[in-house]
């Protein structure tokens, strides 16, 4: 009985913290889970890459529609991790906010 009584009470924990993620991001949390997923892949092809500036690009997922942020050293890296992104399944869409960094 013990063990049912624990059982219970962490599925119910579990339920409560799913229903709040989907009440903060107005997303289910099946989406959440897939939007968080598409951000890992993103994040890790990134820095598959030997191109050290493009670890440092910031990576956020929303509704299936992938944003990047931050500084990269040119115009190729820039358009080289948009299509990285765009490269990842379920993706749906890429907004590209990186800014090319001036040379000094």
């Amino acid at each position: 009985m013990r063990h049912f009584t624990a059982a219970l009470t962490l599925v119910t924990l579990m339920v409560v913290a799913l229903a709040a993620c989907t009440s903060t991001t107005g997303k289910t949390a099946g989406e959440n889970i897939d939007d968080m997923t598409i951000t890992s892949e993103v994040k890790a092809k990134l820095a598959a890459e030997k191109i050290s500036t493009l670890t440092r690009i910031g990576v956020e997922t929303n509704h299936r529609t992938v944003y990047l942020t931050g500084t990269v050293d040119s115009e190729e890296m820039r358009s080289r991790a948009v299509e990285i992104a765009q490269n990842v399944k379920h993706v749906s869409s890429v907004v590209n906010n990186l800014t090319v960094q001036a040379t000094r």
